[in-house]
């Protein structure tokens, strides 16, 4: 018989396996809690790996225990730069814990700290999913959302002019002939869509973004056009025939253009395209079916420039100030906005920053007429090539008015084919900014009619880079027939111009001096140009050190005076006798500061710096010797600390501050992150009497009706899409925050007037509430699209800075509702405002 063999009992044995699995878990358990103890996370996590697999009932038991663990584990595997063993260990913790959002988080966190933005903003995504009340998953999303799906990509799909434009343009190129079509930086895939809804027989599609080609692929799968559209995740550089498109193209479409016009690649992806992808170019000879040919849209460009006067970029381009608070800048030091560009510069630098001028604060003046820069053609391939390698065009242009030359203002014209044409100007009300070449390096911006500005252009790195650009006066005679040229004619001119520069430089320069180039943010230069911030720190700091010990103060200012004057004279130092206790002064701002340097003329003072960059720190070394500072006064804070986290601690062992100085807000227009808890460490580090700055920081926001933060916050319909639904997926990206907002030029209508909506105290925390309402009352009728906001920072009760003011280096921000709230003059609205950690969110209760 084939079953004669007994078989044992099915639960046979049960008691006995059960008895030891459960003496098992409690070992493992029991073992965890040691190693915990221990502080051994490695193996405490080991064991409740263990656990948690033999006994998933304990899961609810033992969750926060365990996520603790992973997350200690996590940060030892990170410091010693263990990646694949600490994500291994996140995926078995979501194995084990798959909706738990706060894991979730954790792994976005460490992917985004190693550079694999895509994956964390999934996991980001996911854990706003599972909980959509997670403050900390919800900033993490929002923050990296932004970059992974930048703003542009809403406000080009809301440009009706823009879109209908393009889909002409394809529409006809489709209808000549041109049946098969690559979309090179596909984006949402719209321009592919708009081939394939023209009667392409073949459309390919290339997206290097890993976010937007699966974004792309949900689109184009709701349009239903995923059997005729090839979505490819690479770069066009890489596609290679037959292995990913069967054979070359008759048309490629593309729009990977930026404010600068070739910033995007354009030119590399457009010769390699007709190299390895396209169809020969038809010539002016040949007739007949265009799908014998290669084309490309956009066929050309032209671009140009202007000459401009404007305050806005000035402060945050150039160092318009020689002394700030008391403190002289001194000559030998050359400070630069990284849209600054030499020639010489090893790394490559976007030469350019952008602006929408229409939008800058306090306008702009034109101080030329707009000028032809140059011409490329996209179907010439050789014209192509010889752009990067070109030496430069020198140009000059006379000047019409008079006024400050700050900045070169470039656009371009897009010709998508003979007939159809996009304008980047800044007259036209478009969805591009305007590519902005700050002016540095002039011994005199003033220019006049007569003056002409001179420049070189060129192609060089692929960027757009207008350079030299210097000022022919004019008092030197020059045939004003070659005035506005490009050819060679004007090379002796520009010659005789840079010569006069160089003597200039000759009899000016000097010797002995070390010249120092300093490189700083727009925001940082815009913060040395904030007189009014740095006066309100001089004399806040001096209020709190004279509370602290009044007469040693004026004792010790008295003989920093004297000193002052003795160095002055005589060029050396005055040795001081026995010098009493310093106070210690602590500045943690965010970047270049010259606080330290302002609190070390305000008595026996030892500053503590904390800028990071070598540059910074010679540069704050030359502004101490200008000052009669000796080096060793101010000290470089980061130097003395093991790591930068650590930044918060005690001067000397046996010593607190009398000052921290602390970054409350972000240029952005944001609470700057972890704020509060560098707060509560500061408090305990203070001296008695001391204090932190700002002491306390009140937010204030108001109601606006404002159609453009709608529109640049998320795609509105299909209409604008020409019936494409591509809003549903895109706007999964919308962030309800907008940030680096100029409210004096932001197109609204204010519906109230301000209110506070918030106080955060550094110094007192208990007055700080983490929820209340703001009633606001409505003084005009319309629709509430957003509350914008911005700060009021009190260095004490008596010394302020807005946020908002004319003279600030910060942005403003503001929250846009999901659904506008129709309003009429009269009525309440009440405001919701939640505080946790440095979130602050803000929602409206009708």
């Amino acid at each position: 018989m084939p079953h004669s063999r007994a078989r044992p009992r099915r639960d046979a044995g049960r008691g006995a396996g059960t008895a030891g699995r459960n003496e098992l878990v409690s070992r493992s358990l029991q073992s965890a809690e040691h190693c915990l103890g221990a502080q051994d996370f490695g193996t405490a996590y080991a064991h409740y790996l263990l656990v948690l697999s033999l006994a998933p009932e304990l899961n609810d038991d033992v969750k926060e225990t365990f996520q603790y663990t992973l997350f200690r584990w996590a940060e030892e595997l990170d410091s010693l730069n263990r990646t694949q063993d600490l994500l291994g260990c996140y995926e078995q913790a979501l194995e084990l814990f798959p909706d738990d959002e706060v894991i979730c988080n954790s792994m976005g966190e460490h992917l985004f700290r190693m550079g694999f933005r895509d994956e964390a903003a999934g996991y980001f995504h996911k854990a706003v999913k599972l909980n959509p009340d997670f403050n900390d998953a919800k900033e993490n999303f929002y923050r990296v959302a932004n970059w992974l799906v930048e703003r542009w990509h809403f406000i080009m799909l809301n440009d009706t002019k823009r879109n209908t434009i393009y889909n002409a343009a394809i529409q006809k190129a489709v209808c000549l002939g041109s049946k098969s079509v690559l979309d090179i930086g596909a984006g949402t895939g719209i321009l592919s869509m708009f081939a394939k809804k023209a009667g392409a027989h073949s459309v390919y599609a290339c997206e290097l973004s890993k976010t937007m080609y699966e974004l792309a692929c949900d689109v184009v799968a709701a349009n239903k056009m995923e059997a005729g559209i090839k979505l490819l995740h690479m770069k066009s550089l890489d596609i290679e025939i037959p292995k990913h498109i069967p054979e070359r193209v008759s048309l490629v479409v593309t729009e990977t253009v930026d404010a600068g016009l070739f910033g995007e690649g354009i030119v590399e992806s457009l010769i390699h395209a007709w190299e390895h992808l396209l169809l020969q170019p038809k010539t002016k000879a040949e007739n007949g079916n265009y799908e014998k040919y290669g084309k490309v849209i956009p066929a050309s460009a032209v671009i140009f420039g202007m000459a401009v006067e404007c305050a806005e970029i000035r402060r945050h381009h150039r160092v318009g100030i020689k002394d700030i608070a008391g403190i002289c800048l001194p000559t030998n030091v050359k400070f630069q906005s990284p849209a600054y560009s030499s020639v010489d510069t090893e790394e490559t630098i976007e030469p350019y920053t952008t602006e929408k001028m229409s939008r800058v604060p306090g306008g702009y003046l034109a101080l030329t007429e707009c000028f032809e820069i140059m011409t490329v053609d996209f179907n010439n391939l050789q014209e192509l090539k010889s752009l990067a390698t070109k030496k430069p065009d020198k140009i000059g242009v006379p000047v019409i008015k008079e006024g400050i030359l700050d900045a070169i203002v470039v656009w371009f014209i897009l010709q998508l084919d003979d007939e159809h044409s996009l304008s980047t100007s800044p007259s036209e009300e478009t969805c591009w900014e305007q590519a902005v070449y700050p002016v540095h390096d002039l011994a005199d911006y003033w220019i006049k009619p007569g003056d002409h500005v001179m420049m070189d252009v060129s192609c060089q790195d692929y960027y757009l880079r207008v350079q030299s650009i210097s000022v022919f006066g004019s008092e030197h005679e020059m045939d004003v027939a070659k005035s506005f040229t490009k050819n060679k004619d004007f090379l002796s001119l520009g010659n005789e111009a840079e010569l006069c520069s160089a003597l200039a430089n000759l009899q000016t320069s000097q010797p002995d001096a070390i010249e120092q180039t300093c490189v700083l943010e727009s925001t940082e230069i815009a913060l040395l140009n904030n007189i009014p911030y740095h006066e309100a720190f001089k004399v806040a700091m001096r209020k709190v050190l004279s509370s602290l010990t009044p007469e040693k103060l004026c004792l010790a200012m008295d003989t920093h005076c004297q000193n002052n004057e003795m160095r002055c004279g005589s060029g050396q130092n005055s040795s001081e006798q026995s010098a009493p206790e310093p106070f210690y002064v602590l500045d943690v701002s965010e970047g270049f500061s010259i606080l330290p340097i302002i609190a070390g003329t305000l008595g026996q003072v030892k500053p503590y710096s904390s800028v990071e960059k070598d540059q910074h720190r010679i540069t704050l070394d030359l502004i101490s010797e200008t000052n009669h500072f000796p080096k060793e006064t101010l000290e470089f804070w980061l130097r003395h600390v093991e790591d930068e986290s650590a930044v918060l601690q005690r001067p000397k062992s046996d010593k607190l501050w009398s000052i921290i100085i602390l970054d409350v807000i972000e240029p952005s227009g944001l609470i700057q992150q972890e704020i509060m808890e560098k707060a509560a460490i500061s408090r305990c580090l203070l001296q008695s009497g001391g204090k932190i700055f700002p002491q306390y920081v009140l937010m204030f926001g108001l109601l606006v009706e404002s159609q453009t933060l709608v529109e640049e916050s998320a795609v509105q319909g299909t209409e604008r899409t020409l019936g494409l639904n591509i809003a549903p997926f895109i706007n999964q990206f919308q962030v309800p925050i907008r940030v680096f907002l100029d409210l004096s030029s932001l197109p609204c209508i204010p519906l109230s007037k301000p209110v506070e909506l918030l106080r955060l105290d550094l110094m007192i925390p208990y007055l700080n509430t983490s929820n209340r309402e703001v009633k606001v009352q409505i003084c005009k009728s319309g629709q509430v699209t957003a509350i914008p906001f911005w700060y009021h920072m009190y260095l004490d009760d008596e010394i302020r800075l807005d946020t908002s003011s004319e003279t600030s280096h910060w942005k403003q921000a503001a929250v846009v509702l999901d659904n506008p709230i129709q309003v009429e003059m009269g009525e309440e609205l009440i405001l919701n405002i939640q505080h946790h950690k440095s979130n602050v969110s803000i929602t409206v209760k009708q």
